[in-house]
Formats: C-alpha cells, sequence, structure tokens
C-alpha cells in the first residue's frame, strides 16, 4: 500500500486541469502575468488552493525573471545585530512589507572583508531581486559591490560617502536626525538645564553626525569636552557617561544619541550616586519601548519610527524592481526622510 505522505506534489498540468483551461493560462495565473479574463482568474486560482499547488520556484523565475526573494544586508556582525533591538524593529517592518508581497526575505550579516565579498559573490549571482542595506560606516564598500552586481538597492540612513549621487537611483530612508537632535536640547534648555553634555553614536555614521550636529546647532559654542562618543550600545554609553563626570563634574543634563545608550549612562549615574532628573536629567534617541520605559526613570526620548522605516525601504525596492505595466503605473521614486518628535518621560 503507497504512503499517502509521499503523494506526488500537483503539477501545472493537474492545476489547468481542475480549471478547465490550457496550462499556458494557468501559467499566466499562477505568474501574475495580465490579460487573463477575471473568470479563468478565479477558476485557476480555486484549482491551486484544492489541490495546493505551489510552484517551482526555479521555473517561476525563468518566465517572470523575478525571484520573489530580497536580501537584507546588515553591516554589523551578529554580536551587535542579535542583541540591539533597533535591528529588531527594523526587520520586522522590512519582513511585513515582503510578507505582504509574497517575498522572502534573506539575512545577510558582515563581519570584516571577507564577508563583504561573498555578500558580493552572492547579490552577483542573481538570487536576489534587490538588496536592502542598512547601518553602514563611512568606509562601506556594499553599495558599490550592490552596484556592480547590477542589483536595485535601498539604503538605511542617509549615505555618507561622498560621489553618493541619487541620480544613480541610490535610495535610502532615514529620519529628521539632527530635527530630532534639536528637539531634545531645546527640551533641556526648556526646563532650566544649562550643562547640557552629549553621548554621540560613532562618528563614522552619519545618523550619529546628524544628531551630534543638531545638538551643536543650539548650542554652538558647547565645551568640547561636554561631547563623548559612544558605540550605540549600554558600555559606550556607560563608559562615555563616565568620561562625562570625570571631565565636567558639574553637568546638569545629558542628551544621548540613542535609548541603548542612554541606558548605560542612567546606570552609571546612578551607581555614582546622581539622582535623575533632580540632579541630572537625559533624553535619549529612539524611543524603544523595551528600552525607555524600561529604564529607571523611565527614559525621555526623542521617536522615530523604526519599523515604518523598514516598511517604507521595502515598499520603495520592491517598486524598483516591480516590472512596469504601463508608461505611468509606477510613481517616481525617491527618497523618503521620516519626522521624529519627543517622548517626554520622567528622565527629563
Amino acid at each position: 500500500m503507497s504512503d499517502p505522505s509521499f503523494a506526488p506534489r500537483p503539477t501545472l498540468e493537474a492545476v489547468a486541469a481542475r480549471a478547465g483551461v490550457s496550462r499556458a493560462t494557468a501559467s499566466r495565473v499562477v505568474n501574475g502575468s495580465e490579460g487573463v479574463r477575471a473568470p479563468l482568474v478565479e477558476r485557476v486560482r480555486k484549482a491551486v488552493d484544492e489541490l495546493g499547488y505551489v510552484p517551482n520556484q526555479a521555473a517561476r523565475t525563468l518566465v517572470t525573471r523575478r525571484n520573489d526573494a530580497i536580501a537584507v544586508v546588515v553591516a554589523e556582525p551578529e554580536t551587535r545585530f542579535f542583541t540591539d533591538p533597533f535591528f529588531a524593529q527594523q526587520v520586522r517592518g522590512i519582513s511585513k512589507e515582503l510578507t505582504a508581497r509574497d517575498n522572502q526575505l534573506v539575512l545577510l550579516l558582515t563581519e570584516g572583508a571577507a564577508d563583504y565579498e561573498r555578500v558580493g559573490r552572492y547579490l552577483a549571482g542573481g538570487h536576489v531581486d534587490g538588496a536592502l542595506i542598512f547601518s553602514l560606516h563611512t568606509d562601506d564598500s556594499l553599495p558599490v559591490l550592490a552596484r556592480r552586481a547590477g542589483v536595485p538597492t535601498v539604503i538605511g540612513g542617509r549615505p555618507g560617502w561622498t560621489d553618493f549621487d541619487s541620480d544613480h537611483g541610490t535610495l535610502y530612508v532615514d529620519c529628521d536626525n539632527r530635527g530630532g537632535a534639536r528637539d531634545a536640547v531645546r527640551h533641556l534648555l526648556g526646563i532650566g538645564r544649562r550643562r547640557i553634555a552629549h553621548i554621540a553614536g560613532p562618528l563614522d555614521q552619519t545618523a550619529s553626525v546628524d544628531r551630534l550636529d543638531g545638538f551643536r546647532d543650539v548650542l554652538p559654542e558647547t565645551d568640547p569636552r561636554m561631547i563623548a562618543e559612544g558605540d550605540f550600545t549600554p558600555e559606550g554609553g556607560a563608559r562615555a557617561m563616565a568620561e562625562l563626570l570625570q571631565r565636567c563634574p558639574d553637568l546638569d543634563a545629558v542628551f544621548a544619541a540613542s535609548d541603548v545608550m542612554a541606558s548605560g549612562a542612567l546606570r552609571v549615574l546612578r551607581t555614582s550616586g546622581h539622582r535623575v532628573p533632580d540632579d541630572i536629567a537625559v533624553v535619549g534617541f529612539d524611543d524603544m519601548v523595551s528600552v525607555a520605559e524600561w529604564t529607571d526613570p523611565p527614559l525621555t526620548t526623542v521617536r522615530q519610527d523604526i519599523e515604518e522605516m523598514g516598511r517604507l525601504m521595502a515598499r520603495l525596492l520592491l517598486r524598483a524592481v516591480a516590472p512596469p505595466t504601463g508608461p505611468q503605473s509606477v510613481p517616481a521614486l525617491s527618497s523618503i526622510v521620516t519626522p521624529t518628535h519627543l517622548v517626554v518621560r520622567a528622565s527629563a
């Protein structure tokens, strides 16, 4: 007796027979092509559901020239990616958008030069339709590798390399980092703070530079000793806070360029006997609920919609790789800068 668990997979021919259409018509419907009358489309889709038909991806790629797969390339090592909630939120947004469009997400992490070569080979190998690349550093070659591979690309964050040219088709999604930083510092001034320090992110990333520039827009005469560079980790925020207390023991406020660094700063302030916000007020950046609402005290912060930014990246890329269906069917592509706003909690 045959085992039903090893029944042969339904074929496209079986779908066509069940629907009472030709194989070519069934193929056009399964592959999303146009030119099939609505009643026939409905019959084919019903047959697909009844038979449990799953298209052969390799054969489908030959017809559509699409893999229905998108690479998400993160220019950070695994240890950073899997511990920073920022990445979880951004990838969640990307995944939701890709899933809604029946696309697969292929995650690629980079640890060093050898990984860059591996990623470049993968992108050039025709495995994916496009790439979403984020957490870039100044000297990153990932966008260049993607361009050489001929893969449509969307960048997470404002590109900072000198030869960036939007006319070459490089798109990006970012938030108003500079404006958000200005709002944070103005809030601290508005509650009466005058010795305001800044914990910057790594200055080889444009988000950190833009937030530092926003800080300096409001406080252009700040003593350089009131600025310490962190690395977007709790440990980096703690180290920077300890440096600032040693250099400027009379500071009365701190603006940290991320919630994660602010959490490290709060830990140092607590262990050193400083009351927050009575002695020193603290403002972060990101409004990651898993951090901002669980610090002690809850963190005042600048909110950027991280998950929505991930979705916007995916939408831009899917629009770029979609086959044209008419002379004006696809809106003009553009880069997107999303707004930020201050969320006031107990730390400032």
